[in-house]
């Protein structure tokens, strides 16, 4: 395939991920249980918008953009699940920062960004992103992680945190044997708040540049991860979702959504690209959760 038919492929792909989680969600909507009877079930209500938004020159150029797709629901209190394809020049600022750009500052960039923050303290929250960035070099990147809210299920030996990495390491595994150990130490090192001396959630992975020479390997590699994704991440949250929660666990929850949202707004990377590079603002600040609390 030529380059062009590269980022058709995997453009159409985060879109079609997109679905089919928003999907998922949805059905967990429906299928809540009597905590829930005086709520109605949610749906995704998508928002496009072009770039430029976030204040780059040229915006009156076609820099391509994406569609916002938002769930404020019973199960997920908030949910977003974006996908993207945008394109135009980095700035001086930034193209330093980017592989290949330094003397040609021209990009393309595609993907689906996701976090979902449920009602229920007991279900964990989650993130995901999987993208194709292309400069005058090419990659992929993303990943999944697991951040429980409830310090009841911080534990990286909890259940639910080792099926999910169990699920991660499978779409690894599939690949190449050296994957799941590197990007979950990635993971880790990654998602980690120094001025709190914590980690965000129980792990995970996180990869990024890859390019392997073997274009189709790691576009099928970032599809495994994002299937993983899907696969494993509705269902943890359908285990939880009906199960009773107290004044005190709601606590519990805001206060750890607290540190959630001090990371992606001191440390969070993709929140820097987006805001730096005139993506949605609201679309990017949506990884926040829905309320929080300092005590």
């Amino acid at each position: 395939m030529s380059d062009d038919d590269h980022k058709q492929t995997a453009k159409v792909w985060f879109e079609k991920l997109r679905d089919q989680i928003c999907a998922a969600f949805e059905t967990l909507e429906t299928q809540a249980g009597d905590l829930y009877a005086d709520m109605p079930a949610g749906k995704f209500e998508r928002s496009p918008w072009n770039r430029g938004d976030g204040g780059v020159d040229q915006s009156n150029l076609d820099q391509g953009g994406g569609v916002m797709s938002m769930l404020h629901g019973r199960v997920f209190e908030k949910a977003g699940i974006h996908a993207s394809t945008v394109y135009g020049e980095f700035s001086e600022e930034f193209r330093k920062q980017i592989p290949g750009a330094e003397d040609d500052p021209r990009f393309w960039a595609s993907g689906i960004s996701l976090i979902a923050h449920p009602r229920n303290p007991h279900a964990p929250a989650a993130h995901m992103n999987t993208r194709m960035l292309v400069t005058t070099k090419s990659w992929f990147g993303g990943g999944g992680d697991l951040n429980p809210m409830h310090p009841a299920y911080r534990d990286p030996s909890h259940e639910d945190a080792v099926a999910f990495r169990a699920a991660m390491q499978v779409a690894c595994d599939a690949h190449d044997a050296t994957y799941f150990p590197k990007y979950k130490k990635w993971c880790d090192d990654y998602f980690f708040l120094p001025h709190r001396n914590e980690h965000r959630g129980v792990g995970g992975i996180f990869y990024d540049r890859l390019n392997t020479g073997d274009w189709d390997a790691d576009f099928a590699f970032t599809q495994d991860v994002g299937k993983a994704f899907l696969d494993i991440y509705p269902k943890l949250v359908g285990n939880r979702m009906d199960q009773p929660w107290t004044a005190d666990d709601k606590e519990k929850q805001l206060i750890q959504r607290g540190r959630y949202a001090e990371f992606n707004l001191l440390y969070d990377r993709g929140t820097t690209f987006g805001l730096k590079t005139g993506g949605n603002v609201d679309s990017i600040l949506s990884s926040l959760p829905p309320e929080a609390k300092w005590p």
